[in-house]
């Protein structure tokens, strides 16, 4: 790979459109600074901010500013023999919107390419290929690193799915906030900031529901008197569950269990 044509940084308002139906005979690499309403052979989608996208040769393709504005870096690649092994090598994959997050080195290492492609000076084209190489690289560990950040949410998904069933199956037997979020091996603040992420409600909040779903069960299944049902829904003292349980239902537990 080489470059052929450079841009850094380059902005444009809502009515820039990007058009090759044809794909553009080499490769196309964006980083993409703002929502992009983006359509590769056919599939229209859309890449967040701070996405990159490497467009084969012979790839159709358009793209267009999702909002009032977009901005990007970009490198026209020439072709040359082993380009797609070199670029498997490095597990960047080619077509696909990939999401970043932080493209700031990226996009200076593009200034930095375009400053020498650019310039008059005879070693420009030894630097600019050796700048090419270390881009790509970083690219290649930049990609890598989110990877392994999503396999992790991943796992930590399934963990959180499993604490929630426990919420809403045993809630007499789940720990306290600091208890669950030592379970997943975070602190509280971190714990509590994914679970409300993942669920769209607060751990607390769930703790709460799964102990007022047994409460109002065991008042309807059982004969318990309302302090064993306080223990057993993981109240210590009868008179803070009572409070609760009105605040939940609107009710106290007697006139819930009455009103049947």
């Amino acid at each position: 790979m080489f470059v052929g044509a450079i841009g850094y940084n380059y902005v444009h308002d809502d009515s820039f459109v990007m058009d090759c139906p044809h794909g553009t005979g080499c490769w196309l690499l964006l980083l993409m600074k703002e929502k992009t309403l983006v359509t590769v052979n056919g599939d229209k989608l859309v890449a967040d901010k701070n996405s990159f996208l490497l467009l084969s040769p012979d790839t159709s393709f358009a793209y267009r500013a999702k909002e009032k504005i977009y901005i990007d870096d970009w490198i026209y690649l020439g072709c040359e023999a082993g380009d797609k092994e070199y670029l498997s090598e490095l597990d960047i994959p080619t077509d696909k919107i990939i999401f970043l997050g932080n493209i700031n080195e990226l996009s200076q290492l593009i200034r930095f390419i375009a400053f020498e492609h650019y310039s008059p000076d005879e070693e420009r084209v030894i630097i600019e290929r050796h700048l090419v190489e270390v881009f790509m690289l970083k690219l290649s560990r930049s990609i890598k690193k989110r990877k392994l950040y999503s396999h992790v949410i991943s796992d930590k998904t399934t963990e959180l799915m499993k604490i929630r069933n426990m919420i809403f199956a045993i809630p007499s037997e789940i720990p306290d906030v600091n208890g669950l979020a030592g379970f997943m091996g975070m602190s509280c603040s971190g714990f509590q900031h994914l679970y409300k992420r993942t669920f769209g409600v607060t751990v607390k909040d769930d703790i709460i529901a799964g102990r007022m779903e047994l409460a109002k069960q065991l008042l309807l299944a059982t004969s318990l008197g309302i302090k064993d049902i306080a223990l057993k829904c993981g109240y210590t003292n009868e008179y803070g569950f009572m409070k609760r349980f009105k605040i939940f239902y609107g009710q106290t537990p007697t006139e819930f269990r009455n009103r049947i």
